[in-house]
């Protein structure tokens, strides 16, 4: 027990963590608005869709690839579950498994077209991204739909109970779909043969092919992965604004990479943690959160995400080089 505290305390989450409560502390003096259960809650259901998006990205940083087309594929699942919903009166079995399969068949095509066609994931997915948003937008012709199906506007609602002002709070769809994402992310990376494969193959790839692992199906379970959480992401965003739109999705592909670099997943492959990217997301959220609570202009929202990554990233990097060092001396 004491020597896994020890080895926590010079990991990178535990510095994360040490920089979450410090800036929850800072923004707490600062206003009063933060430390609140009903903030803290918004908070939670807001940042459901990255943090699903997040747990799929990192399993595909972690393979050594980078999918940077998951909202694109969100927009088609959720327009095209919750038409057919609308049209032939799915339930929840049939909305989630329409949404789920379109974005299982988008990851396979990405991981068709990276391993038969040799072309960097970067890309590919670049170009699919592309592709798949501007054949959304050219078929609905950028309509948004704001009549859904009464038992998808309602969610779900468990545990519920209200506090002294009335007002509601509960497990509701977007954090019962983010935990379950997390815990299932977490099984595949540490509890499954997959997982370490996964991990061999991002730390190296040409190793991995020479010990026996099929590198293409690896490939295609990864990008497989990411597309089902695409799926899942798309109806907890759906819910939560109860309409979907084709078109504000895209856009929000920096804050999914954010969370996951700033939890320590490496771009190169091979380090990746559930922990790690939980608390990336946190801190994006924070520090989004904070800067509006102060009265900062959300312009200088995307500048702050960038300093902190870089700051993140040349940090782990300056660690990684002396640990190098270290090992060599």
């Amino acid at each position: 027990m004491i020597n896994a505290l020890r080895r926590f305390s010079h990991s990178q989450e535990a510095r994360l963590l040490a920089v979450v409560l410090a800036l929850g502390a800072i923004l707490t003096i600062a206003t009063p608005s933060f430390l609140t259960f009903q903030n803290l809650f918004d908070l939670l259901t807001s940042y459901a869709f990255l943090g699903i998006l997040a747990a799929g990205l990192l399993v595909v940083l972690v393979a050594g690839g980078i999918d940077i087309s998951f909202t694109a594929t969100a927009s088609v699942a959720q327009y095209l579950a919750l038409s057919s919903a609308n049209a032939y009166g799915l339930g929840w079995a049939g909305t989630f498994g329409l949404a789920i399969g379109t974005g299982i068949a988008c990851g396979l095509m990405n991981a068709w077209l990276i391993e038969s066609l040799r072309i960097s994931s970067i890309i590919v997915t670049i170009a699919t991204l592309n592709i798949l948003y501007g054949l959304l937008v050219f078929v609905t012709g950028g309509q948004y739909i704001y009549a859904l199906p009464d038992w998808f506007s309602k969610g779900i609602w468990w545990l519920e109970f209200v506090d002294a002002d009335q007002i509601p709070y509960g497990l509701n769809l977007q954090i019962l779909l983010l935990l379950l994402a997390f815990a299932a992310t977490w099984v595949l990376l540490n509890r499954t043969t997959i997982g370490r494969q996964i991990y061999a193959l991002g730390g190296n790839r040409d190793a991995a092919g020479r010990l026996g692992f099929h590198v293409f199906g690896l490939s295609l379970f990864v990008y497989g992965y990411m597309g089902f959480m695409a799926g899942i992401a798309s109806l907890a965003q759906a819910q939560l604004a109860q309409s979907v739109a084709p078109t504000v999705l895209v856009g929000r592909e920096l804050d999914v990479l954010a969370a996951v670099v700033l939890g320590g997943a490496s771009l190169n492959g091979g380090v990746g943690t559930v922990l790690g990217t939980a608390l990336g997301l946190a801190l994006l959220a924070v520090l989004q959160n904070g800067l509006v609570l102060v009265g900062i202009s959300s312009y200088w929202s995307q500048f702050f995400v960038g300093l902190v990554i870089l700051v993140s990233v040349s940090s782990t990097a300056l660690t990684l080089r002396r640990r190098a060092r270290s090992a060599v001396a």
